[in-house]
C-alpha cells in the first residue's frame, strides 16, 4: 500500500511507468498509419507473360483496367490511404475523392477531399456522398474503383434510404450511441437506412470491378460491419434491426418514419439489402489492410525492447466499459507477486457506455476510471486507456492513465471517484487531475488500447 508522502523513488518509478505506456500506444497507433498500411498491401507489376500491367492487392492480382481508374474512401484514415494510392498510381487515376472527419483531411494532387461530421452526420457528408454516387455510377464495365474505408465511413458516408431525411438519421444515430448497443447493432440499423451502406455502393458501381480496402474498426474484423458494409454482402435484415429497437428499448426513441421503414422492412414490403451470392458481387474483392491485433503486436514488440515481459490478452475486448476496466485492474493486480518481473498486459477492442448520468466522458476515460478505483492503493501498477483515433467520446482527449494514487488525489481536489463513475464524468475527473492523454488526431482508427504495465523498469 502506498503510504502519505510516499518517497522519491515511488513517484519516478510512477512517472517512468506512464512514459513506457506512452511509448508503447504510440509505437501501437503509427504501426496502423493508413499510408503505411496500403504501402504493403499495393503493388503494381506485370502479369506472367509480361504483357500486361496489374495491381497486387494483398495475395490477390487484379489487371489494372483498360478503362479509367476511379479511387474513392471514406473515414478517419483515409487521406493517408489515399496518400499511399496516389503516390503508387499517380497519373493512372482518372477521378476520385474522399471523404474524412475534420482535422483529418491532407492534401491530395489526384483527388479531391471531402471533411464532414463525425459521429452524426451532416449536410456535408450527404452533399460528398451524393457526389460520390454520382461519380461512381458513371462507371463501366471497363473501369476499377479502388475503395478504401477505415472507421468513421459510416457517419461520413451518409445517403438516407427514400422517406429518411438527415435530421431522422441524425436523431436515430444519437440515439443508437446513447443506447450502449454494441457497434454491430448500430450498424445494422444505419445499413437498413441507408442508400449506400449494407452493399449498395458495390451495386452502385456495378458493372465496374470494385476493390476495397479496409482498416478494420471493429471486433473480429468482420468486413459487413466496416464502414457499415457498404462494398460486401449483408447478413442482416430488417428484422435484426427491430429486434435492436425492442432489445435495447429504443421504440419510443426513434423517429417515426425510422420506425415505419424497419417496419415495413421486416414485413417484407421493402426489399432487402443485398446478400451473399448477388450477382453484382462478382466482380468484387474486398482486403482488411490493417487491425487491432496489428497494433497490439506492434505494443507487445514496443514494451519488450523497454524491457516487460508482454503479454496480449484480447484484441476482442467488448462489454460494458466500467466493468471492462475492473476485470483490466484485476489482472494487473494478479502479476504484483511476479513484480520483480516487469509485465505489460496489452487488450485491445471497443467497449461500451451506457448512459445514465449528465457528465462528459468517454469508453477509454471510463474504463480508466474504473481502473483506478479497483488500483486505489497499488504502488506497483500503472494503467492506460487510448482510442486509437486520437478521440474518446465528446472530448479532445484521447483516454486516460490510472494508478494507485488516483482515487486519493482526485479526493484532494474534492472530486469523488465513484461518483464522476455513475455520472459518466471521466473527464471531469481526469482532467483536473491532468491524467487525461491527448495525441491529436491520428488519423488512424482500429478501435481501442489499453496498457496495463506491472513493475517498472530501468529504460528511460
Amino acid at each position: 500500500m502506498i503510504a502519505a508522502g510516499s518517497d522519491d523513488r515511488f513517484q519516478a518509478a510512477r512517472r517512468r511507468q506512464r512514459l513506457h505506456a506512452r511509448e508503447v500506444l504510440d509505437a501501437a497507433i503509427a504501426s496502423v498509419d493508413g499510408e503505411r498500411v496500403v504501402d504493403e498491401q499495393l503493388e503494381l507489376c506485370t502479369s506472367a507473360d509480361g504483357g500486361r500491367s496489374m495491381l497486387r492487392v494483398g495475395d490477390n492480382s487484379i489487371p489494372l483496367p483498360p478503362g479509367r481508374l476511379i479511387v474513392l474512401g471514406a473515414g478517419k484514415a483515409a487521406a493517408p490511404m489515399a496518400m499511399a494510392v496516389e503516390r503508387l498510381l499517380g497519373s493512372r487515376i482518372a477521378d476520385g475523392m474522399v471523404i474524412t472527419n475534420e482535422g483529418n483531411a491532407l492534401p491530395l494532387r489526384h483527388l479531391r477531399v471531402y471533411e464532414a461530421s463525425h459521429p452524426l452526420p451532416d449536410a456535408r457528408g450527404l452533399a460528398a456522398t451524393a457526389e460520390l454516387l454520382r461519380m461512381v455510377s458513371a462507371a463501366g464495365e471497363q473501369d476499377l474503383v479502388l475503395c478504401l474505408l477505415s472507421g468513421g465511413a459510416s457517419a461520413l458516408m451518409v445517403q438516407p434510404a427514400a422517406g429518411i431525411e438527415l435530421e431522422q438519421l441524425q436523431r436515430t444515430t444519437e440515439a443508437l450511441l446513447a443506447s450502449g448497443a454494441p457497434i454491430d447493432s448500430v450498424n445494422a440499423i444505419r445499413k437498413h437506412l441507408s442508400a449506400v451502406k449494407g452493399g449498395r455502393l458495390a451495386e452502385a458501381v456495378c458493372p465496374a470491378a470494385l476493390v476495397t480496402l479496409m482498416l478494420s474498426d471493429v471486433v473480429g474484423n468482420e468486413q459487413t460491419a466496416i464502414g457499415s458494409g457498404p462494398t460486401v454482402p449483408d447478413p442482416t435484415s430488417f428484422a435484426d434491426c427491430i429486434a435492436v429497437i425492442e432489445r435495447h428499448g429504443l421504440g419510443e426513441r426513434l423517429p417515426e418514419p425510422v420506425l415505419g421503414r424497419l417496419g415495413r422492412g421486416a414485413r417484407g414490403e421493402i426489399p432487402e439489402t443485398p446478400t451473399a451470392g448477388a450477382p453484382l458481387f462478382e466482380r468484387t474483392t474486398n482486403l482488411v489492410v490493417g487491425d487491432n491485433a496489428r497494433a497490439l503486436a506492434a505494443a507487445a514488440t514496443r514494451a519488450a525492447d523497454l524491457g516487460y515481459r508482454p503479454f496480449v490478452l484480447t484484441a476482442r475486448l467488448q462489454g460494458e466499459a466500467r466493468t471492462v476496466g475492473c476485470r483490466l485492474a484485476a489482472a494487473g493486480s494478479s502479476c504484483v507477486a511476479d513484480v520483480a518481473k516487469p509485465t505489460c498486459l496489452l487488450a485491445g477492442g471497443e467497449t461500451t457506455v451506457t448512459l445514465r448520468g449528465q457528465g462528459r466522458g468517454g469508453r477509454n476515460q471510463e474504463v480508466a476510471l474504473a481502473a483506478a478505483i479497483h488500483l486505489e492503493g497499488s504502488d506497483t501498477v500503472t494503467f492506460a486507456a487510448v482510442g486509437t483515433d486520437g478521440t474518446d467520446g465528446p472530448t479532445d482527449a484521447a483516454g486516460a492513465f490510472a494508478d494507485g494514487t488516483t482515487v486519493q488525489r482526485g479526493r484532494a481536489r474534492g472530486l469523488n471517484a465513484s461518483d464522476c463513475l455513475l455520472d459518466n464524468d471521466s473527464y471531469t475527473f481526469f482532467g483536473a487531475l491532468g491524467d487525461l492523454i491527448r495525441t491529436g488526431p491520428t488519423r488512424t482508427n482500429v478501435m481501442d488500447l489499453q496498457v496495463v504495465l506491472v513493475g517498472a523498469t530501468s529504460h528511460g
